[in-house]
């Protein structure tokens, strides 16, 4: 794995529709990421926050909240990751809500375009963010950025990365899934999309999801992990807008982090959806950066 890491801030929640997310590179720097990771003898240079536009907090036009703003802070998040991957640094991006992956995950798919190689896709979220502009019901642009990565959105987002569309369906593994909207069911099914929702979870267990979502990964593959925090249990995580009972455990979410880390494969990650405003104490935001560890490696016992 990369031990070259950097910090990109992505302060907004211009995407989602609750005001908060933008706090949430602050809480996880207050639950102390950078000397976490630099325990654990990793290089860290923090970035420290990218600019965008304010949140104007509109109706949706067309289907679409923000739009305009959406796309600006999509292209300094697709700048400021490709940037990274170009220093072959490990870029975490700390977000801000999820509709900043369109941004991130288009970066990567541009950096693995240009140097030929495979890339996988964990996205670790209660919701599939499956969403387009006909079947949202609130026009949030936090709950279309798979679709939108997938080609199925408005220019202004599908084009970021210079590919349409950025990515294949096929590359990504969606892991917790609990909250889809009807039409969005549909649209899942027809692109074949692979999730292992919390039903298939509960039946199989966290150890056998994470390792078919990891089968075939090899040397020439780039990992990246797109981490809403309402992943977790809300009982366990409170601080997310959108909390989704029924997540996955403490247990669970460490078992899925450190399979991630034994595959030695990790290449860049996002971590989304925190909510400071509705945190407890920075409870959430110690959780995320506890669990952020176990990607790095943080292992109970020393493995082989």
């Amino acid at each position: 794995m990369n031990r070259q890491i950097s910090l990109i801030g992505a302060p907004t929640d211009i995407g989602a529709g609750t005001r908060g997310a933008s706090m949430g590179p602050e809480a996880l720097r207050v639950a102390n990421i950078v000397p976490i990771l630099e325990s654990h003898g990793l290089s860290v240079i923090d970035r420290g926050n990218l600019v965008g536009p304010a949140n104007p907090w509109t109706p949706p036009i067309d289907g679409y909240r923000h739009l305009k703003e959406v796309a600006q802070w999509g292209r300094a998040v697709h700048d400021a990751v490709h940037a990274e991957l170009a220093l072959r640094r490990l870029p975490i991006l700390l977000g801000g809500d999820h509709c900043l992956a369109i941004g991130s995950i288009s970066a990567v798919a541009r950096h693995c375009r240009e140097n030929n190689k495979k890339l996988r896709v964990l996205w670790l979220d209660a919701h599939a963010d499956f969403n387009t502009n006909v079947l949202t019901p609130s026009g949030n642009v936090h709950g279309m950025p798979v679709a939108c990565l997938c080609g199925l959105g408005p220019k202004e987002l599908i084009e970021i990365g210079g590919t349409v569309p950025a990515i294949n369906p096929k590359v990504v593994r969606q892991i917790g899934i609990r909250s889809v909207d009807a039409g969005e069911k549909r649209l899942v099914h027809e692109q074949d999309l692979e999730v292992f929702d919390m039903r298939y979870i509960d039946e199989m267990g966290m150890r056998h999801t994470m390792e078919l979502a990891l089968a075939t990964l090899d040397a020439n593959t780039h990992l990246h992990v797109s981490f809403d925090v309402d992943f977790l249990d809300p009982d366990i995580a409170p601080g997310v807008a959108t909390t989704i009972p029924g997540g996955p455990t403490y247990r669970e979410a460490q078992l899925c982090m450190e399979m991630i880390a034994d595959t030695g494969r990790l290449a860049s990650l996002d971590v989304m959806e925190l909510n400071p405003a509705l945190d407890v104490r920075n409870k959430t935001a110690q959780l995320a950066v506890d669990l952020i560890e176990s990607l790095f490696g943080k292992s109970t016992l020393m493995r082989k």
